[in-house]
């Protein structure tokens, strides 16, 4: 499978608990952190609820 290069751009400061919860789930920490996940649904339907906070790149 394709993998996923997730980059937190924006902050999570004032944003509700499940955006932050969802955050926290795709292992990203702080602005500008990065991780690389495995493509599958369940990550296309965290980067759906947070795609205003997150830069997605394909690997």
């Amino acid at each position: 499978m394709a993998k996923l290069e997730i980059t937190l751009t924006r902050s999570i400061i004032g944003r509700p608990e499940t955006q932050r919860k969802t955050v926290q789930a795709l292992g990203l920490k702080k602005t500008n952190s990065t991780v690389i996940v495995e493509d599958n649904p369940a990550i296309r339907g965290q980067i759906e609820k947070i795609n205003h906070l997150i830069k997605v790149t394909e690997q």
